[in-house]
């Protein structure tokens, strides 16, 4: 240890003693005090490693820095040549995701938890360069005797944060390590901030890649709503399309999540969710509507349906989905919408792509595990049976445009047409007025063999 690390040495001593340091940065003080707030001990205590192997590797395949890590490696590679010399990135947290340099360097380091999985942050390992940084929210470096763990004061810390070019966001922090106080310190921290702006720069790029795509692909989505207002909203809340251009702000700051809402002036909007990712489209609410799914298909080969005040024409296929989840208003698995409409040998996967066409009419109505209608449904053959009891007969015949997708040899559907034309059926016989009776056997559904 050269003598700026001796001195470092016995400053922390004494600061660490109880006594008032002098000659170390304000801004280590102030971390040593947020250390010793959260409880760290400099002698009785490593970082914890909550994250067990497998969970490192989720976390490093959803991770937004998994595609400039490549970029980092080699970027820093001549850095990490000789010994002692050690590249980490955390995530936002501070656990540390990756880690790079040579093997005799980095099994030392893993005497201090200096490993995959270990949580670096301020409050679990006191002043280090990745639980600084990310505190403090800029480069930081923390030399030797600096650091609040006395197990980690044989290591020089240079770090940079990594923000998300788009929203400014921590993503992370880039750490590069090393073992000796060689005097080189100053050169280390220019070198990790530069590779940090490479790294933002590189997100930046692959961000703008993707808000062009997400313009090629949803581009038709808007065109398809002429007249209404109407937006394509990125994950991130970037508003990447808007029909009229300047209704919404440029950045989505309301939660994103499927359903309703009221921006803060007042107007109510509908968002669907696009992807199971995101992007999400958002809808103004431009005419009064009561909410309600709405769905026809008595006497039709094609049901039609209403969401939101929009009619449509379904298609056969999803008719007859439509028609069993209206029916079952707790919702059926992929499983047993299989059976409800292909039968006993119905494919899920086949049910699954069905629903994802489906969905691009119901939208955030349409929820999932299992598949229901979300919100107030009506159905034209569950209201007539609803009023069987106590409508008129009269009433009842003239909504009753014929049974339910006439033509559909789906087993759900088939057991709801059956369903109700016998209660009707039953219905007009029970009451016994002649013209009914006469009106029901003159229909061409009325006869026993037509159904």
């Amino acid at each position: 240890m050269d003598a700026e690390g001796k001195r470092l040495a016995r400053v922390r001593d004494q600061a660490l003693s109880g006594a008032a340091p002098r000659g170390v940065r304000p801004a280590v003080r102030a971390s040593w005090d947020r250390s010793r707030g959260s409880g760290v001990h400099p002698d009785r205590h490593l970082p914890p490693v909550p994250l067990a192997e497998n969970d490192v590797v989720d976390l490093r395949r959803e991770h937004a820095l998994a595609r400039v890590w490549p970029t980092l490696e080699r970027t820093l590679h001549t850095s990490l040549d000789g010994p002692g010399r050690i590249l980490f990135l955390s995530d936002a947290a501070g656990h540390l995701l990756w880690i790079n340099g040579d093997r005799p360097t980095v099994r030392r380091a893993e005497r201090v938890n200096l490993v995959p999985g270990a949580r670096w942050s301020e409050d679990a390992a006191g002043t280090s360069g990745v639980g600084t940084t990310l505190a403090l929210g800029r480069p930081f470096q923390v030399r030797g005797p600096e650091h609040y763990l006395s197990a980690a004061t044989a290591y020089t810390c240079s770090a940079a944060p990594i923000r998300d070019p788009m929203t400014g966001a921590v993503l992370g922090a880039l750490d590069l390590t090393t073992e000796p106080l060689d005097g080189a310190e100053g050169l280390a921290l220019s070198l990790v901030i530069s590779t940090a702006r490479l790294a933002e720069a590189q997100l930046r790029e692959h961000a703008q890649r993707q808000h062009f795509e997400l313009q090629r692909r949803y581009v038709s989505r808007l065109a398809n709503r002429v007249g209404s207002h109407s937006a394509v909203v990125a994950p991130d809340g970037r508003v990447v399309l808007a029909d009229p251009v300047g209704w919404l702000p440029q950045r989505w700051y309301l939660p994103l999540r499927e359903g309703t809402a009221v921006l803060p002036d007042g107007r109510s909007v509908v968002i669907e969710r696009l992807t199971v990712d995101g992007p999400f489209f958002v809808m103004a609410q431009e005419v009064e509507v009561d909410g309600a799914v709405v769905f026809g298909g008595l006497g039709l080969d094609r049901g039609w349906l209403r969401v939101d005040g929009v009619a449509h024409e379904l298609t056969v296929r999803h008719s007859e989905l439509v028609a069993v989840l209206c029916a079952w208003p707790g919702g059926l698995t992929a499983e047993g919408l299989a059976r409800e409409v292909y039968g006993p040998h119905g494919k899920t996967v086949t049910v699954r792509a069905e629903m994802t066409r489906l969905r691009r009419i119901l939208g955030y109505r349409l929820a999932s595990e299992p598949y229901r209608l979300v919100g107030p449904v009506r159905a034209d053959f569950l209201d007539l049976e609803q009023d069987l009891p106590s409508g008129s007969v009269g009433g009842l015949l003239d909504r009753y445009r014929g049974p339910l997708l006439p033509r559909s040899a789906a087993p759900g559907v088939a057991e709801l047409r059956a369903r109700v034309h016998e209660r009707l059926r039953g219905r007009v016989f029970a009451d016994g007025d002649p013209d009914s009776v006469v009106r029901w056997l003159a229909a061409p559904h009325g006869r026993p063999d037509r159904l």
